[in-house]
């Protein structure tokens, strides 16, 4: 009886845990969609990290300002380092380590989808006024 209370009280502890962790992981990436776009010399950069997926998921920029969409891997093998722009068409592979700027140009106010090759990953930039 004394074995089934400890074992029930660590697993609660391993999974209050796991739940904290989650968290914190989901704060790092709202914090990531407020910072990781800036306005560098007139134009707007866009910061994405790729590996595993594209992070962070959404982005709002500013529309009518020229924007580049710098892509950040690091040991990336996925198919995140092959991007798909079908509205721009625009297509590139990306080292496995390194940064990336790809040249969106002036985008006016739309919502613009980037994925990987094979339409696995995604995320989107919104621009507004």
């Amino acid at each position: 009886m004394k074995a089934i209370i400890i074992s029930t009280i660590l697993a609660v502890f391993l999974i209050g845990g796991s739940f904290m962790l989650t968290r914190n992981e989901s704060s790092q990436t709202e914090t990531a969609l407020e910072n990781n776009v800036s306005i560098v010399d007139g134009v707007q950069i866009v910061e994405i990290r790729a590996k595993g997926g594209y992070f962070p998921r959404k982005s709002v920029a500013q529309a009518g300002v020229p924007t580049v969409v710098r892509f950040v891997t690091n040991g990336t093998f996925d198919c995140s380092s092959a991007v798909r722009i079908p509205s721009l068409d625009i297509r590139t592979n990306l080292p496995p380590s390194g940064s990336t700027d790809v040249n969106l140009g002036t985008v006016e106010m739309s919502v613009l989808e980037v994925t990987c090759a094979m339409g696995m990953y995604s995320f989107e930039i919104e621009f507004k006024a």
